[in-house]
């Protein structure tokens, strides 16, 4: 079922909207009602892009959209993947912490700075392609797909190679699928240690203020087709409150402004909900 109201609605019926939480994380993510945001489906359709946002307040569990019509449509991961490759990488020891250096390859490519060693955060935080193709390759395809079987991930699917299957492959993930991962991540309730989860979870941290922690990863993938998807996923700690997200964008061969809109799709939903300050604006 899907509710429609108003951001002007929402913020004084939210605690009228809350769902008892079921056993297990999975069905309950899957089977929770989405109320359609009216506010939040003109962000996305101002960006000129098609797309969806989905925000999961953990506290009251309730689920708002943009186009919940699309939050359960399945889409290239992209580097949103490294969350997730992350945690298999610590867990498999390929890589010992986030502070361990992945040595750089020598080629030469368009993103100097990725053009050096790199340890695991700083690879994770500027989004390092190359660098996460080696920590995958070296994982392994048979205990990758442990991992993604294990977890649930999205379609589970690593056809189109072991070093690619996240960015054109055939791995494909929803926005709902992104929620449920990253709740449980919250609640360290995936198949991993809680060290490695506690990692991944530092590595994720992109604004800190006094009034909230903002932890989060980018995804942008490009095909030869022209076909661009972009994602920004995570989630808001704002006191005893915790808002998941992820926003998800698609166009073919987009402007400029196609990376931004991925971030202030987010930014933009979440001050109106009050999670952020007005002063916040997209990057």
């Amino acid at each position: 079922m899907l509710y429609r109201i108003s951001f002007a609605a929402l913020l004084f019926s939210l605690p009228f909207f809350h769902v008892t939480p079921a056993a297990n994380a999975q069905a309950d993510v899957m089977q929770a009602e989405v109320i359609e945001v009216d506010s939040a489906r003109a962000v996305v359709d101002a960006t000129g892009f098609e797309g969806a946002i989905l925000i999961h307040d953990l506290h009251n569990n309730t689920y708002m959209a943009g186009h919940a019509e699309r939050v359960d449509d399945i889409f290239l991961p992209a580097s949103t993947f490294k969350i997730f490759s992350s945690l298999a990488a610590l867990e498999t020891g390929v890589i010992a912490d986030k502070s361990t250096v992945i040595k750089w390859d020598g080629v030469i490519r368009g993103r100097a700075e990725t053009n050096t060693d790199l340890d695991l955060q700083s690879a994770f935080r500027l989004s390092s392609v190359p660098h996460y193709q080696k920590l995958v390759t070296t994982i392994g395809a048979e205990s990758m797909q442990g991992f993604i079987d294990a977890a649930g991930y999205g379609n589970r699917d690593i056809s189109g190679g072991i070093d690619t299957f996240w960015l054109t492959g055939g791995m494909r993930i929803s926005p709902r699928q992104q929620i449920e991962l990253l709740t449980r991540l919250y609640n360290n309730d995936l198949p991993f240690s809680a060290d490695a989860m506690s990692a991944v979870r530092d590595m994720m941290v992109v604004e800190q203020t006094p009034q909230y922690t903002l932890r989060a990863k980018t995804g942008w993938a490009m095909l030869d087709s022209g076909e661009n998807t972009g994602w920004w996923v995570g989630w808001v700690e704002k006191g005893s409150d915790v808002f998941m997200f992820a926003s998800v964008l698609q166009a073919n061969n987009p402007d400029e402004s196609f990376g931004a809109a991925r971030l202030s799709v987010v930014r933009s939903v979440l001050t109106q909900l009050g999670v952020l300050p007005e002063s916040q604006t997209g990057d």
